[in-house]
Parts: C-alpha cells; sequence; structure tokens
C-alpha cells in the first residue's frame, strides 16, 4: 500500500479513541516526507537532532516537529527556534538545557517527561519518584520557558501483549495520579500521553494514549 493509504488506515484504526499519530520519519527519504505531507499528515517525529534540522530546512514551515529520541543536552540548541515537542526528558539538567536555548529563541517549548515503564535494562526515562521529585522542585518552578505537557513511555520490546497493555495502563495510572496530586501551574499542563509505536499503538490508544508514534506501518521497513 501507498503511504497515503497507510495513513488512511491507520487514522481509521484510531477513529473513537484519544490518540492522534505522529509519523516517525527518521532516516526516510525527503520523497517519503513530502507523499505524507501531500496526504495532509503534518506532525512529523525524529529521533535525531541533526536529521531534524536538515529537514526541516527543506520541508514546508506548517509541520509540526516532534523530537522523540534520547536528547543530549548539547544537541538542544540546534532545533530550539522551531521544535513543537521534546518528548524524551528524563533529567532535570536536560530541562534547565532546554529552558536556557527556550528563552534565547523567545519561546516556551512544550515537553513530555520520559518515565521508565519497560521490563528492559536499554530503555532511558525517569522512575515515577524521580519524576514526582523533579516536578516538585524549586528549579522546576523557576523555569519560565517550559511546559511540561504530559509524559512518554516505551513498552517493553516484547510479543506478550498483556505485559505491553500493563505497561501503558501504569503510565497512565501514573499521569492520572499526577494530574490529581499535583496542582497545575503555566509550566505543568498535564494533557498528553505518548506511547504506542508501530506494534503495539492500538493497544496504546486502548490504554489512554494521546499520541501514538507509528513509523514502519506508514513507511515500511528499510
Amino acid at each position: 500500500m501507498s503511504i497515503a493509504k497507510n495513513l488512511e488506515h491507520i487514522n481509521l484504526q484510531l477513529q473513537g479513541t484519544t490518540a492522534r499519530l505522529i509519523a516517525v520519519t527518521k532516516t526516510k527519504p525527503i520523497a517519503d516526507l513530502e507523499e505524507a505531507y501531500q496526504a495532509n499528515c503534518k506532525t512529523f517525529g525524529e529521533n535525531k537532532v541533526q536529521e531534524m534540522v536538515e529537514k526541516w530546512e527543506i520541508l514546508p514551515k506548517d509541520i509540526e516537529w516532534h523530537l522523540i529520541g534520547h536528547l543530549q543536552s548539547n544537541k538542544v540548541k540546534y532545533m530550539a527556534s522551531f521544535v513543537a515537542m521534546i518528548h524524551s526528558v528524563d533529567s532535570l539538567k536536560l530541562l534547565q538545557e532546554i529552558n536556557k536555548q527556550a528563552t534565547k529563541n523567545n519561546r516556551i517549548i512544550d515537553c513530555l517527561l520520559q518515565i521508565y515503564i519497560a521490563q528492559e535494562e536499554t530503555k532511558f526515562g525517569l522512575s515515577q519518584d524521580e519524576a514526582k521529585e523533579l516536578l516538585q522542585s524549586d528549579e522546576f518552578k523557576s523555569m519560565k520557558n517550559i511546559k511540561i505537557v504530559g509524559l512518554m513511555g516505551m513498552a517493553t520490546n516484547t510479543d506478550d501483549q498483556a505485559q505491553i497493555r500493563l505497561e501503558f495502563r501504569s503510565l497512565k495510572t501514573f499521569f492520572d495520579e499526577l494530574k490529581a496530586s499535583i496542582p497545575e501551574s503555566d509550566t505543568l499542563q498535564l494533557k498528553e500521553i505518548s506511547m504506542g509505536m508501530s506494534g503495539d499503538f492500538l493497544i496504546a490508544a486502548e490504554e489512554g494514549s494521546t499520541l501514538v508514534r507509528v513509523g514502519s506501518a506508514i513507511f515500511g521497513h528499510r
């Protein structure tokens, strides 16, 4: 099927859920992104800052760019002028750098805290306790140019759908708990849960995801 047909199929599957689609465009050629754009997909997710910047320079400026991969503090400055949302905030230090670069660009950058939910050693993320501590810290409260708008999590890479469902559910439960226990402010407005990829986005949508990050189901494997 074509990229346009794949997009149509996925959006049909997401109807009736709270989930919106982010097309994961990492390693994909510009022609594929243009095809997705022509099919009215204008929210793209990239893993690497350099690749995102290169594509941003070429493609139409009404595309919303999401950084979904692990982010190093020294790379933030390259995308701070245009990135719509950063999904992978996993430390106070990184958040401070995002705030600093957002300030320089006179912007407020939406961010998600990446929470460790998988039963694997390879995934990045904060524990639930670390996330709470960060959100209640004076350092966080003093920032003016970032906004924490939700949480992100990656399930274990397994065929066990029951386990994946439990991991997604644990993230939604934690999201609800944070929403109930920490008051909203200019810098904390929880509304997004980024979970679900090509293999498990339907489970994620059923468990309350608002942003699913889908690549190979749209563009095929490379």
